[in-house]
């Protein structure tokens, strides 16, 4: 088989350029991939007006019968700022606002968290996680997945499951749905944010008892203490016998407005004075994407490697989608932002004591065929303005 180095050459979607190498896409016969037919149920068959009527029937049943409305997860980031907005003013709920801070906020998200907590007078909790315990977790999972967020995928989907039962709050509402981006759902189905949806995709296939085994054989041989699980507990999720007996729901918003992230951020910027920022990999104009970690450019970097196509894929697409790009400009913009080599690669090397051969040499062999990556031909992206800021120890 020959296997292809120019992400050009990949197949893809005949509406949008989302790759054959996306977890789980499919195409049908036209060559239409399974995400843009999940939009188009959005776009041409959902009676979005009955939809919010079911929402606000179900908050009826939640509002004002326990100490807060609802829990929100909350970044600072552009969605679960709009849905901290929507759930206050459109809808009149009295939410607690819960974070995982998984310490890589960036100095810009961390202002707009301000901002959106003290303009809406909302009551706000942030739990901080084990910062040694966390890098040793990046290196595992980059060993394991090709992947470093594999502590911040579970933190920031079971946490906020946490502070439900800790609240006693049984209602959690999270923003778009997973719908919007891939096709592990679809929008003709009930999206719950549950223990089901945690194991199909948000936790890579790694639990966090799998993940206290693996730190613990690589800490050996390193010489250094064990983790216990107990120190693990905000990557686990709840008790099912628990959320059961709270009879908790944890649902998103998107699954009842649609969700249009550019009119969204438009909101909030002008409503919370909500304030955009450059991202690696990304042109300007999408200065409102994943601005809030330090680390998104090497995540990004590292699905290029292994995948063929990196954030600028997943954002044309979604502009296509909604009539705002052309897929010639799509492709265009694809070869001018993809691949390039992060910045912020040095910074997370020296945090887990890896060499940038090491890091390839682990990667490569991760890679989705046909996609072969050639780290010849790969070019360096500028550093970000406020890299110099963020945290090297």
């Amino acid at each position: 088989m020959e296997f292809i180095s120019d992400p050009k050459l990949l197949k893809r979607c005949s509406k949008c350029v989302m790759p054959e190498t996306q977890e789980i896409i499919s195409f049908d016969e036209q060559g239409v991939c399974s995400t843009c037919r999940n939009v188009a149920v959005k776009q041409e068959k959902i009676d979005w007006g009955k939809k919010r009527e079911e929402f606000l029937t179900l908050l009826n049943d939640y509002r004002g019968k326990y100490e807060y409305d609802c829990i929100v997860p909350f970044s600072g980031g552009k969605d679960s700022s709009y849905t901290v907005y929507s759930l206050v003013k459109d809808y009149g709920l009295k939410p607690l606002v819960v974070s995982f801070d998984h310490h890589l906020l960036r100095p810009r998200v961390l202002e707009n968290r301000e901002k959106v907590i003290k303009k809406l007078g909302v009551e706000f909790l942030s739990f901080r996680a084990n910062w040694s315990l966390i890098k040793r977790m990046m290196r595992v999972s980059l060993e394991r997945k090709g992947d470093i967020l594999w502590y911040q995928h579970c933190g920031i989907f079971s946490f906020p499951m946490h502070a439900a039962l800790k609240f006693q709050v049984p209602l959690v509402i999270w923003g778009e749905p997973s719908a919007e981006y891939t096709s592990y759902y679809g929008y003709d189905e009930v999206e719950e944010v549950d223990e089901r949806r945690f194991n199909m995709f948000i936790n890579l296939g790694i639990t966090a008892q799998d993940m206290l085994g693996m730190l613990n054989e690589r800490g050996r041989q390193a010489g250094l203490p064990d983790v216990t699980a107990k120190e693990l507990w905000s990557y686990t999720y709840p008790k099912r016998e628990d959320l059961r007996a709270l009879k908790c729901r944890s649902i998103c918003l998107g699954s009842f407005q649609p969700w249009d992230v550019k009119k969204q951020v438009a909101t909030i910027q002008k409503e919370l004075d909500w304030q955009g920022d450059e991202v690696e990999g990304v042109p300007p104009e999408y200065n409102y994407e994943k601005i809030e970690d330090m680390m998104q450019g090497v995540q990004d970097y590292l699905k290029f490697i292994k995948r063929g196509y990196g954030r600028m894929s997943h954002l044309a697409s979604i502009d296509i989608r909604n009539g705002r790009m052309t897929r010639d400009e799509a492709m265009r913009l694809i070869g001018e932002w993809e691949g390039k080599r992060p910045a912020s690669l040095d910074i997370f090397l020296d945090w887990v004591n890896m060499s940038e051969a090491e890091l390839y040499e682990i990667v490569s062999k991760m890679r989705v065929a046909p996609w072969r990556h050639d780290p010849a031909q790969t070019m360096s992206g500028k550093e970000l303005g406020d890299q110099h800021l963020w945290n090297k120890d």
